[in-house]
């Protein structure tokens, strides 16, 4: 009973976060394969847009698209399209006015885990693209629902997730997020398997957040992996500069909390100890000396002023959503990371790292872990992953603005020039800028940091310009490129995305923002055939 999970792409000519240092190595501590979605196999349909009967509602024109193109759905004439997939989300681009929309693909009632779409219709009412994954031939060969084999609940998920990370790390501190457990359908080396997704996100005896897929049949862990998002990176802004932001007054005492932006941007102290979100850091007269904090709290309000002045963002969610810092995390600690609900930052030791708040494009690398998460939800593991840092890096280095390096304010703070990471050359600190040269090891989720590299190129290619591997790309610019990038992140990549689908999703991108035939559609185009991405 053999799967297979499609990319799909209708449409388009094309389909297909900050912490390690050094070379990626074997990881053994876990059996798990390579490739989060395995058996993809892309599909790649080109034609003019579709054009909508007159008069059609927007979401009947979504369900008359789909149905002309059941086929590549691959699903019979006969079969009822609404049944097998649903809108799970609709936006409107204030630049373009062009809807885009979120499916999923759906048996029995439910969803199968990573077979999720977008579908784009532009200003004038026609679909022009549907980018995705679908599992092929499921309903065929799937005569009873799965839904029968299940013999235990969500509790008894969380709890064998629970006891599994337990026996691998120790005994877990309290969840920093109460766990849930989700039904799905999760293809395993080929077969759909009917699976609870749950998390274990605790703090002690260290920061975790492992993604787990449990048997709904058996209670069996059939994959895991760690979602943290983090990063270690390099920034000595912390020191001697001043600063002004945003506090608030309560009663006779400042708080680094500012309420002006969105549901308030508020900043903690966790005093090196590992709770969160720790002590709200306040001020008797209003000058703050904590320079860590003023950094964290400076930095946040420049990245969500970024977002919403570049992008039209309100905050990571596009709601106002709050965003809360926490500085001093345990005692030379040299990480900073995103938890799915805040962002956290170590001191550093003073040599490899110095605080690690002190650099804007470090913030802003984290911060956008959350966008991502509130929209395309790139998975953090293999390709997908790679693309979710790297997305990551392009926006929160495009925020700082001043290079094209990732974290050389606070990295090794003894050693002058260096960082973390190079958009514009990525082998300077080991990462491919090619996709022939990726990593394709179970170490670091599956290369999430070091393949990074790739896109990341990319991206500074279509930007600067430049001659790459044979391929001469004129540059686009910093702007017009970062617009292209954050529209396809938020619109059109998919949870399951790989580097050839991120090149559709950004030339797609381009066709909306600039117009076919644009200089910023050719850039982008001779950005990926340099890295090798098609």
């Amino acid at each position: 009973m053999k799967k297979t999970v499609a990319s799909l792409l209708v449409g388009v000519v094309a389909l297909g976060s900050f912490a390690s240092v050094g070379a990626a190595a074997e990881n053994n501590e876990r059996n798990q394969p390579a490739e989060l979605f395995s058996g993809s196999s892309p599909i790649s349909i080109t034609g003019q847009a579709w054009k909508a009967p007159a008069g059609s509602a927007f979401e009947d024109k979504v369900w008359g698209y789909l149905e002309s193109v059941k086929g590549n759905l691959h699903l019979s004439a006969k079969e009822d399209i609404r049944g097998k997939f649903k809108i799970t989300e609709q936006t409107i681009s204030s630049k373009t006015g062009s809807q885009h929309y979120r499916l999923s693909q759906y048996i029995s009632g439910i969803p199968v885990y990573g077979a999720d779409q977008t579908l784009h219709i532009d200003k004038d009412g026609n679909v022009t693209s549907l980018l995705g994954s679908v599992v092929e031939d499921v309903y065929q060969t799937i005569p009873q629902p799965l839904i029968q084999l299940q013999t235990i609940s969500g509790a008894d998920a969380i709890l064998a997730a629970s006891q599994d990370a337990t026996l691998e790390h120790g005994p877990l501190g309290e969840p920093q997020v109460t766990p849930t457990a989700d039904l799905y359908y999760f293809i395993v080396d080929g077969e759909p398997k009917l699976v609870y997704k749950t998390e274990v996100n605790v703090l002690e005896p260290e920061p975790l957040r492992i993604r787990y897929f449990i048997s709904a049949e058996n209670g069996s862990v059939l994959f895991k992996y760690n979602i943290l998002e983090n990063l270690t990176g390099t920034g000595t802004g912390v020191f001697g500069d001043t600063k002004t932001f945003e506090t608030r007054l309560s009663g006779s005492t400042y708080q680094l909390y500012d309420s002006t932006r969105g549901k308030g941007i508020v900043t903690y102290t966790a005093k090196n100890k590992t709770s969160l979100p720790g002590t709200l850091l306040t001020s008797t007269n209003n000058v703050w000396t904590d320079k860590a904090a003023v950094d964290a709290h400076t930095y946040a309000e420049r990245t969500y002023d970024y977002y919403l002045q570049h992008f039209g963002r309100n905050s990571l969610d596009n709601k106002g959503l709050q965003i809360r810092s926490t500085v001093h995390y345990y005692t030379s600690y040299n990480n900073a990371f995103w938890n799915g609900t805040q962002i956290v930052f170590g001191d550093g030791d003073g040599s490899t790292f110095t605080l690690l708040s002190g650099d804007l494009d470090v913030v802003g690398h984290e911060l956008t872990h959350g966008v991502t998460e509130k929209t395309s939800n790139l998975e953090y593991y293999g390709e997908p992953g790679a693309l979710n840092e790297s997305f990551s890096d392009i926006i929160g280095n495009s925020i700082e603005g001043a290079n094209w390096l990732i974290g050389d304010k606070i990295y090794t703070p003894g050693i002058a020039g260096d960082a973390l990471r190079s958009l514009a050359n990525p082998p300077l600190y080991g990462q491919p800028d090619k996709y022939s040269d990726r990593y394709t090891g179970t170490a670091d989720e599956g290369g999430v940091h070091t393949n990074s590299g790739i896109n990341n190129k990319a991206f500074y290619l279509a930007a600067q310009g430049g001659t790459f591997n044979g391929v001469t790309v004129t540059g686009i610019g910093r702007e017009d490129a970062v617009q292209i990038y954050y529209n396809a992140l938020v619109y059109y990549l998919t949870t399951s995305s790989n580097f050839s689908a991120a090149r559709t999703a950004v030339i797609q991108s381009a066709t909306e923002l600039f117009g076919a035939g644009s200089a910023q559609v050719t850039a982008v185009t001779k950005a990926y055939n340099a890295v090798g991405v098609y």
